[in-house]
């Protein structure tokens, strides 16, 4: 469990790192108005394609380790499995990555597919989570702060979908924003409940 949870730590900062790099590499690309996805487009898109591939098998790894972490419960298994879904709804978002048409940079449906996938099982999964650490006096003051980050993901997905993601839509300028907002605070969660399960492996 240790090992596995120290994907929780280098997930996140190997993926921002990745990201903000590829932004001073590319400085036609935006990062408040496009969103990460887009990276794949430019020349240096592989280098996102990568970041992709390799956190979607950290954040699968972490998904292991937070059942492992956890004490069962009835039906317990269902919110880590939703995070090991995240890691795999990551790595089939690499597999079908943007694409530049007419120099504009594109959403695929494969893409849409690992989108929805990833941050669909993100906000289904955290209540689950959550429900499972209310059951546990090592997890329990985690518990609501589990099923807030949850909420949050699915209304900043909801917003980026709905309100920012398309060309013409009211939020389209800050895409780029809202949706980095949206990793900070899962992200966060991740690198807490990373820190808590090596501590408890201990």
């Amino acid at each position: 469990m240790r090992r596995l949870a120290l994907a929780g730590l280098v997930g996140p900062f190997w993926f921002t790192a990745l990201v903000i790099l590829q932004g001073l590499l590319q400085p036609d690309y935006s990062h408040v108005a496009l969103p990460i996805s887009a990276l794949a487009a430019w020349p240096l898109g592989w280098v996102q394609i990568l970041n992709f591939l390799v956190v979607g098998v950290l954040m699968a790894a972490f998904g292991v380790a937070v059942h492992l972490g956890i004490l069962p419960a009835r039906r317990g298994v269902i919110g880590p499995a939703l995070l090991v879904a995240n890691g795999i709804g990551i790595v089939i978002g690499a597999v079908f990555p943007w694409v530049m048409v007419d120099g504009v940079p594109t959403e695929t449906p494969g893409h849409i597919v690992g989108a929805v996938m990833a941050f669909g099982s993100i906000s289904v999964g955290l209540p689950f989570v959550s429900r499972r650490m209310r059951l546990d006096p090592e997890w329990r003051g985690l518990s609501t702060y589990t099923m807030v980050t949850g909420i949050a993901v699915l209304a900043l997905f909801v917003a980026m979908g709905a309100f920012a993601i398309d060309e013409g839509t009211p939020l389209h300028p800050w895409a780029g924003l809202i949706q980095r907002v949206l990793c900070a605070i899962w992200f966060t969660w991740i690198i807490v409940v990373a820190r808590r399960l090596r501590r408890l492996s201990r």
